[in-house]
C-alpha cells in the first residue's frame, strides 16, 4: 500500500523532491522477515552496480540447488573458491560466511531486531565482520521498512541529490548539506531515499530491492 501521507508530506516540505516523486513510479513497501537473506544480498551489492549485483546474486544462488537458498550451514561448509566462482571477492566470501555464522548463533531474529532503535540495530549488525553502517541502513529501509532512515553516505543518494539540488560540495561537506536538506523530510526519509535511487540512470549502489 502506498503511503499517501508520506508523499503529501514530502511534496509539501520540499517542492523539488515533490516534482521528482511526481515523475517517478509508485514505490510500494516490501518488507520481509528473512534478515539473514537480506543481509547476504546487501553484502553482495556493496560497491557495485545493481546489474552486476543481480548477476552475481543469481550465480551465488545457483550454488545451492534446487531451491537456490543459501542455508547457513551450507555457506559455512562451502569451499571458498567455489563461492568465488560466482563473482565474489575473497573478502566478500569471508563476510558471507561471517553472516551465516551469526545466523547460526540465533542473532538475526526478526522479532527481536525489528524492535530495536536505529542505533541499537546498527550496533548489533556491525558486530558482524564486513557489515557497516550502510548495510545496516539498507536492511532498516528494505527488510524492516522503517520509515525514517537516511543514508547520507550512500553513493546513489549522493549522486541523486547532487543532480536534483545542484550540489557541488564533496566529502563531509556534502554529507552535512544533505542532512540539512533531508531534515524537512522527517519522518519519511526512507521513502525520499527510495525515490532518489529510482531517479538515477546508472544504478550505482542502488539496492536490488528498489
Amino acid at each position: 500500500m502506498i503511503n499517501q501521507a508520506a508523499i503529501q508530506h514530502l511534496s509539501a516540505a520540499d517542492p523539488l523532491l515533490g516534482s521528482l516523486i511526481a515523475r517517478g513510479r509508485e514505490i510500494h513497501p516490501r518488507p520481509h522477515e528473512d534478515l539473514y537473506l537480506a543481509l547476504l544480498r546487501a553484502i553482495v551489492s556493496q560497491q557495485i552496480s545493481t546489474k552486476a549485483a543481480a548477476a552475481i546474486w543469481k550465480r551465488f544462488q545457483a550454488l545451492f540447488p534446487p531451491e537456490g537458498y543459501p542455508e547457513p550451514r551450507e555457506v559455512l561448509q562451502m569451499d571458498e573458491d567455489l563461492m568465488r566462482s560466482a563473482g565474489l571477492s575473497r573478502q566478500k566470501v569471508g563476510y558471507l560466511k561471517a553472516i551465516a555464522e551469526y545466523n547460526e548463533r540465533g542473532l538475526l531474529d526478526y522479532e527481536h531486531l525489528s524492535g530495536l532503535s536505529e542505533e541499537a540495530f546498527t550496533l548489533h549488525l556491525t558486530a558482524i565482520r564486513g557489515v557497516g553502517r550502510w548495510t545496516a541502513q539498507m536492511l532498516q529501509m528494505f527488510a524492516l521498512d522503517q520509515p525514517d532512515v537516511f543514508s547520507e553516505g550512500d553513493l546513489g543518494v549522493q549522486n541523486a541529490m547532487r543532480k536534483l539540488y545542484g550540489l557541488e560540495e564533496t566529502g563531509r561537506a556534502l554529507q552535512k548539506r544533505m542532512l540539512l536538506i533531508a531534515e524537512s523530510w522527517r519522518p519519511y526519509r526512507t521513502l525520499a531515499c527510495k525515490y532518489l535511487w529510482q531517479s538515477l540512470d546508472n544504478g550505482t549502489q542502488i539496492p536490488p530491492t528498489v
